[in-house]
């Protein structure tokens, strides 16, 4: 079997045949319009987010698949807030650009299990509140740091008890 995989990252629901799906999928003799819609619909959930797709494409049949991956936890976390970038200066930057509150942690957290190591939501929550550290994300108007030492000591527990 001569299968080919085209890795990208799109704008979910926002694919076009330009590149960098057009220039790879051309040359293969496939349906780029019919690649393109598959990709559009499988991604139109992660409306306004940058999402990881790969397109299998068997050369000799031209048939195709399109798996769409988890857009990333920092992606995830800048929607939540309404905001484009985090902080340039990375976590030695003193700016915060905004605050979520534990309950929107634990969204993203779900929204990641899928794609995640951490089948845990409570271990998932602590992963993203590290990508919060490095944005600039406050929870709950603390330090995301002082929120993983709280959920340690057990005092969000029943947060995660109703997950």
């Amino acid at each position: 079997m001569s299968k080919i995989t085209i890795p990208a990252i799109v704008e979910g629901g926002r694919a076009t045949a330009g590149p960098p799906l057009g220039p790879a999928l051309g040359p293969l003799g496939v349906n780029i319009g019919g690649i393109i819609e598959e990709i559009n619909k499988k991604t139109a959930p992660f409306a306004g987010l940058k999402v990881p797709v790969k397109v299998v494409v068997d050369k000799a049949t031209k048939k195709f698949e399109v798996e769409v991956g988890s857009p990333s936890t920092g992606e995830l976390l800048k929607k939540e807030l309404g905001v484009e970038k985090g902080r340039k200066g990375g976590a030695e930057d003193p700016k915060v650009i905004g605050n979520l509150t534990l309950a929107q942690v634990i969204k993203v957290a779900k929204m990641k299990a899928g794609g995640s190591l951490v089948k845990d939501v409570k271990k998932g929550a602590n992963e993203v509140l590290g990508t919060c550290v490095s944005l600039g994300i406050t929870v709950d108007g603390k330090d995301p740091r002082k929120v993983i030492e709280e959920i340690k000591k057990g005092e969000h527990d029943s947060q995660f008890a109703s997950q």
